[in-house]
């Protein structure tokens, strides 16, 4: 979201810019698929792909070329450790190829349409090719596509729009700083509490949605999916365990439920009596977030990002 406004202000500055964006990547390349970097006419610089010496010159090449009348498309594979004229001048291993894309104020319409789908957790596909930009309603069921044949002919697709949403059942302060850090993890974040007035669900500016449930109707309220997490925090323990109890079987990503082992292995003996399996409960992380010893609202908001986002990458690695 944070790239694209930047992007957006530098057009509607009237600015020539130029789009930088990693399309492939192998081996331990500093540049991800994905990464972007945008370069103006005036020297501005946001993003990254990948830094170094690398990115270093091909800043520098970008800079000649918004100068000129005309600014092609094309793209450049950096060879980490290799020689010849692909190579970046890096020392880690790896390789990466990454796409230039001119831009200027006539391509504001269509960088307002991606926002526009982010905010609205939209999920819309990025086309990039070697004659434009498109974004159309097509879906990829991946987040990256990316086909190389030749300079000439490749295309590289991309999901736009939150492809992950993270549902935080409870409002309180530690909702509340969850909100926040996800918010800028680029989830899409949405609270529930089943509380009315409640100053800290009122205060919390950072979740896209934020709704006063009945926690006997949780199920309808979260999608199933590979792309959805789950985090139980509510100020109750018997509706800690009223919604997990009714989200249990179904599909998410991840379920995390906040609490003290004590109090949490109290709730699995009471589950399974109430015919529970220990199949069903072991896929639960509880006590929610990586043990770091987490104190403040904020550290335990730390703790619960870092294990949501090794859930996330570990099909990744």
């Amino acid at each position: 979201m944070i790239f694209w406004q930047q992007l957006l202000t530098q057009l509607q500055q009237d600015k020539k810019v130029y789009l930088l964006t990693v399309i492939e990547n192998f081996g331990s390349s500093p540049g991800r698929k994905g990464f972007k970097m945008l370069v103006a006419d005036d020297g501005f610089i946001f993003g990254s792909v990948g830094g170094g010496v690398m990115e270093f010159t091909l800043v520098e090449e970008v800079k000649a070329l918004l100068q000129k009348e005309k600014q092609p498309i094309f793209f450049k594979k950096q060879i980490h450790q290799g020689n010849g004229k692909d190579k970046s001048g890096m020392i880690c291993s790896g390789e990466q190829t990454v796409v230039f894309h001119p831009l200027q104020n006539s391509d504001i319409p269509f960088i307002a349409s991606i926002l526009k789908a982010i905010e609205n957790n939209t999920s819309q596909t990025l086309c990039f090719s070697p004659n434009k930009i498109a974004f159309t309603q097509d879906t990829i069921t991946d987040k990256y596509k990316t086909e190389i044949l030749s300079e000439n002919d490749w295309s590289f697709k991309e999901n736009i729009g939150f492809k992950e949403t993270l549902y935080i059942v409870g409002g309180g302060h530690v909702g509340l700083a969850v909100s926040q850090l996800f918010r800028q993890l680029n989830f899409h974040v949405v609270v529930f509490d089943n509380r009315d007035n409640l100053n800290t669900l009122e205060a919390n500016i950072f979740a896209h949605q934020k709704q006063v449930i009945d926690y006997n109707d949780i199920e309808n309220f979260i999608k199933e999916g590979n792309d959805t997490y789950v985090a139980i925090m509510t100020n109750k323990y018997t509706d800690d365990k009223l919604v997990l109890s009714k989200i249990i079987k179904k599909t998410y990503a991840y379920i995390g439920v906040l609490g003290s082992k004590a109090k949490l292995k109290t709730m699995w003996e009471v589950l399974q009596k109430e015919g529970f399996t220990q199949n069903e409960l072991e896929p639960v992380y509880a006590p929610i977030g990586l043990h770091i010893k987490s104190e403040t609202p904020e550290e335990i908001a730390v703790s619960i990002a870092a294990e949501i986002i090794q859930v996330k990458n570990t099909d990744k690695t």
